[in-house]
C-alpha cells in the first residue's frame, strides 16, 4: 500500500489509465473482429470499409501510449494481407 502522497497519487492516476487502456484496446479487438468476419464472409466491400475503420483505431491507439506504434504496423500489415488475398480470390 503506498504511503506517501506522491505514491497515492501515482496509484490513482495507474487506475484511471488502465481503465482507458482497456476500452482502447477493447475497441480495436472489436473493430478487427467485425473486419474478419467480412472477410470470412467474402464481402469485399464491407471488408475494406471495416478494414479503413481497423486502420483508423489502430492509428489513433498508437498514437497514445496504449500501443507501440509498430504492433499497430504490424497488425494492419497482417490485416492488409487478409484482404488483399480477399480481393485477389475473388477476381479469380
Amino acid at each position: 500500500m503506498a504511503h506517501s502522497l506522491s505514491a497515492k497519487k501515482r496509484a490513482r492516476q495507474n487506475i484511471k489509465r488502465r481503465a482507458i487502456n482497456r476500452v482502447r484496446k477493447s475497441q480495436v479487438k472489436t473493430q478487427i473482429r467485425h473486419f474478419e468476419e467480412a472477410v470470412q464472409n467474402a464481402d469485399t466491400e464491407a471488408a475494406e470499409r471495416e478494414f479503413h475503420l481497423t486502420v483508423s483505431k489502430l492509428d489513433k491507439t498508437a498514437s497514445t501510449s496504449t500501443m507501440h506504434k509498430k504492433t499497430a504496423a504490424r497488425r494492419k500489415s497482417r490485416l492488409a494481407k487478409k484482404l488483399n488475398a480477399l480481393k485477389s480470390k475473388k477476381d479469380s
